[in-house]
């Protein structure tokens, strides 16, 4: 205190400008006339650009340009830009007098006196290419190095005494912060701290580090006048006379919060990026997989349901048969979990209406539970209608209080509640409208935000070795997207787990029409048809003929459609049966072939997708989805055959 006070007698206002752009390292801060004539030249400049006030002042600024810089009118046009709106700011290509480049961030703005008349532009420049700490030094008037202090609006440039008060302030630290200079000089430049950096003693430590190492550089959190928050870079440089005394710090602080939630999308559309494209991949992984493993689900079961019925009446085979074909009807149904993962399932849609669901389906929930845990229902008696898959939605509900179960080893209470929403959750990407909202509530532990995270993801699963697919989450959110809703999660440790399924209202002018677009079924199904059954693998299409024979129907066999064409040409035929995967000639491509030949002629189109691929075509065709069963078979070829 004693040397500040040493020195108060000889610093003017002025003088205290001169001593912080003197003590300014980073940046190149110096003056231009109207016409761009350097009239003042400081440290930071001859060590970014290699000149020495004799031998730049007095010169244009223009020569600081590459040449082809020059010869394109680039500074001309900075100047022009300054003078017409105030601000001039860019980055580029400059030279130094050794004639080597760096890139520098540059900031022109205009100096004005007060009638308005130009009287030249104060410029900062920055080499971003190497930040090395460094004294400015300012060599031209107090007036000028106020003015130009006073010109700079994007940066706050002010002094701070030893003990940390403001002593100056400049017009970028008042429109960045929205103090008047009456209004802050004096007070301690914590005031620009949070309350909670206050506590933590952060603008003290600023103030040591500047000391001990010269400066101080750092980003955070600071509060302007009116309490708004602001994400500031700051940089604190120690001001010290010539015994090394020190006098005071200067202080350069920028608001970067644009740029910094500028990075903050990028990431986070970075990593939405990813998700989607991981997402996308295991889709179709998991569609591919599921189509081999439907077809060899499609000979096991077919195999299984001939032998069931041909074998003598043996309780002890029949139990094994039964057994068999329980464990392969779990195998299509963890195909259809992964379809429905990879959103690749086909939905049989309808009007549905939520309660009357629910209220159809509560003795198979309480059977599900067991005696340690108790659900209680909390639905109206009527919710609006809508459109999706009424097995699927009744296999998730069940999936989702199965799990809820599980969340709670030792007993406790779900809450199953339905409710109409006139908006859907923040920061959703539902679109606004009316929604139904299911809801399965548990007061088991709960999950932390790492487990949450990652609780849809495909094959994770909490429930260890043997206990769950991982499937069951992936499963209940592919249904709720293809309906065009979403699942919602939400958990915190020892408050147990709310899922939420949110499906869009559907209005009764698209239900009606909907449900009439539905395939009506047939009671009587056909009997002595002659069928051609077309399918590539040997094993499938031994057992579609099988079960086609047992039917009563005659069947006529065909591995690849020009197979299946010579037969069509030889023999009369009232139904064809075609796999759609098929080398050479797919299914859809057979169908279009016959169609061209015989357009009166039933298909069904067997296929173990549940979505055909992109440019198949005949998409409209019936289809009956492997692995199917003879019942199905016989139900399907009701449907197709009148």
């Amino acid at each position: 205190m004693e040397v500040l006070n040493r020195h108060d007698t000889s610093l003017t206002e002025e003088g205290r400008f001169r001593l912080l752009v003197d003590a300014i390292t980073d940046y190149a801060i110096y003056m231009l006339s109207p016409e761009g004539i350097i009239t003042s030249w400081n440290t930071g400049a001859q060590r970014f650009k290699g000149y020495k006030p004799s031998e730049i002042l007095g010169e244009h600024f223009s020569r600081f340009y590459l040449e082809e810089d020059r010869a394109a009118g680039i500074p001309e046009r900075a100047l022009a830009t300054a003078a017409e709106t105030g601000r001039f700011e860019g980055e580029g290509w400059r030279q130094r007098k050794d004639g080597s480049r760096f890139w520098a961030h540059v900031i022109i703005d205009p100096i004005r006196r007060p009638s308005g008349e130009l009287i030249g532009f104060a410029k900062i420049t920055r080499d971003l290419t190497e930040r090395r700490a460094a004294e400015n030094a300012i060599r031209e008037s107090e007036e000028q190095f106020r003015r130009l202090i006073q010109g700079v609006s994007d940066y706050a440039i002010y002094m701070l005494d030893p003990k940390g008060n403001v002593s100056s302030w400049n017009f970028g630290a008042e429109r960045i912060k929205g103090y008047r200079p009456e209004e802050i000089i004096g007070r301690h430049f914590s005031t620009f701290y949070t309350p909670e950096d206050r506590e933590a003693g952060v603008p003290e430590t600023a103030l040591t580090v500047a000391r001990a190492e010269g400066r101080f550089e750092r980003e955070g959190w600071r509060v302007r006048k009116d309490g708004t928050r602001f994400w500031a870079s700051v940089v604190i440089d120690v001001i010290r006379d010539d015994d090394g005394d020190v006098l005071g710090f200067a202080k350069i602080t920028r608001d970067i919060t644009e740029k910094m939630e500028t990075q903050r999308a990028l990431e986070q559309a970075r990593e939405e990026l990813f998700q989607s494209q991981k997402m996308e991949a295991i889709g179709q992984l998991t569609g591919g997989i599921a189509h081999d493993f439907n077809n060899l689900l499609m000979a096991v079961l077919g195999s299984l349901e001939i032998l069931k019925k041909r074998m003598p009446q043996d309780l002890s085979l029949t139990s094994l048969v039964d057994n068999a074909m329980q464990g392969a009807q779990r195998g299509a149904a963890l195909t259809q979990r992964m379809l429905a993962f990879s959103r690749r399932q086909e939905l049989h849609v309808e009007p549905i209406d939520v309660s009357g669901l629910v209220r159809g389906m509560m003795d198979m929930l309480s059977r599900s539970l067991g005696p340690l845990t108790v659900i209680d229902t909390f639905f109206p008696v009527r919710l609006p209608t809508i459109l999706t898959d009424p097995n699927q939605l009744e296999m998730a509900i069940l999936n989702l209080v199965v799990n809820a179960r599980d969340a709670m080893p030792s007993g406790g209470r779900i809450v199953l509640r339905a409710s109409e929403e006139s908006a859907p959750p923040a920061k959703s990407p539902l679109s606004p409208g009316r929604y139904v909202r299911i809801a399965v509530t548990d007061e088991g532990e709960g999950m932390d935000a790492k487990t949450l995270e990652q609780a849809v993801s495909p094959f994770f699963t909490t429930k260890g070795v043997g206990k769950g697919t991982g499937l069951g989450l992936s499963m209940v959110q592919g249904l709720t997207t293809q309906s065009g809703g979403r699942l919602f999660l939400k958990s915190k440790p020892g408050e147990g787990t709310t899922a939420e399924l949110w499906f869009p209202v559907v209005v009764a002018e698209r239900a009606t029409e909907t449900a009439a677009d539905l395939p009506q079924r047939e009671q009587i199904a056909p009997d002595g048809l002659r069928v051609l059954a077309v399918d590539d693998d040997g094993l499938v299409l031994m057992n579609t003929t099988l079960m086609l024979e047992d039917l009563g129907h005659t069947v006529f066999e065909a591995m690849a459609g020009s197979e299946a064409l010579d037969i069509l040409h030889r023999q009369p035929v009232d139904l064809v049966i075609c796999d759609h995967a098929m080398p050479r000639m797919t299914g859809a491509q057979l169908a279009q072939a016959i169609r061209d030949e015989w357009p009166e002629m039933p298909i069904l189109l067997a296929t173990g997708y549940a979505e055909l691929p992109e440019g198949a075509g005949m998409i409209n065709l019936p289809r009956l989805g492997k692995p199917f069963s003879q019942a199905q078979l016989a139900d399907a070829i009701s449907r197709v055959v009148s």
